[in-house]
């Protein structure tokens, strides 16, 4: 056999780990890969004969290496190419409508958290007139923009559960450079109880370890809200 035989005769299982679709976008990130090697994570499969990578590349020629002609090919078009077949073809043309959509979409609007007053106008609607406590906590970028809102934990009338753990591996995990504490009062009384000064305190250290600030920790109530940070409870 020779060596362009033995070549063709592998399948992408047989290649080096660097090289193969999947592996390469994880080791590498989605930017290095080419065109052929995009569609042939979509098919997923090759034939016995040919790998993934060469499917694609056959698909790809009937459109002359154009992803905007790809984007106009029919299932029938699609199909012409040996081991393509309805299945293959759909999530091909999905997977291009999907790039076309995100094409015409807005970005999301961004939205920072700068004051007490944004925040609490951020927050309101998850935690209003809830019958019983919620914790949430909002990380931020450096830029005070949101990343994400985290529901943390559930209680009763009187209290909730926060662990200090997993809020700081969220925020590892998301590259955050700052977060904003959220609890609400059922009672409407915003004076924040001994537990809440603690808890606080212990995320505000917790988080100079990992680079992470605490900005604020606000208590909703009926309408109106508490900034710990304001009343000095934040050291």
């Amino acid at each position: 056999m020779s060596e362009n035989s033995l070549d063709k005769s592998l399948n992408i299982k047989q290649w080096a780990e660097e090289d193969r679709p999947r592996e390469k976008l994880m080791l590498k990130g989605r930017q290095a890969l080419s065109d052929a090697e995009l569609l042939a994570i979509i098919i997923g499969t090759g034939t016995p004969k040919e790998s993934a990578v060469e499917l694609s590349k056959k698909i790809l020629s009937l459109a002359n290496n154009n992803l905007f002609l790809l984007g106009n090919l029919t299932l029938e078009d699609l199909t012409k190419v040996k081991g393509i077949g309805q299945a293959k073809a759909i999530s091909i043309a999905a997977a291009l409508e999907i790039g076309r959509r995100r094409k015409d979409s807005e970005p999301p609007k961004k939205i920072k958290i700068d004051s007490s007053k944004s925040a609490y106008e951020y927050i309101y609607q998850d935690l209003a007139d809830l019958p019983h406590e919620e914790f949430y906590v909002v990380y931020l970028k450096r830029s005070n923009e949101v990343i994400e809102k985290m529901p943390l934990s559930k209680g009763g009338i009187a209290g909730t559960v926060v662990d200090v753990k997993i809020i700081l591996k969220r925020a590892i995990e998301l590259h955050a450079s700052c977060l904003v504490l959220f609890h609400n009062h059922p009672s409407g009384n915003l004076k924040p109880s001994d537990a809440d000064i603690d808890i606080t305190n212990k995320i505000v250290e917790a988080g100079k370890f990992i680079d992470v600030s605490v900005l604020d920790h606000l208590i909703i109530g009926h309408n109106k809200y508490l900034s710990l940070k304001e009343e000095s409870f934040i050291k």
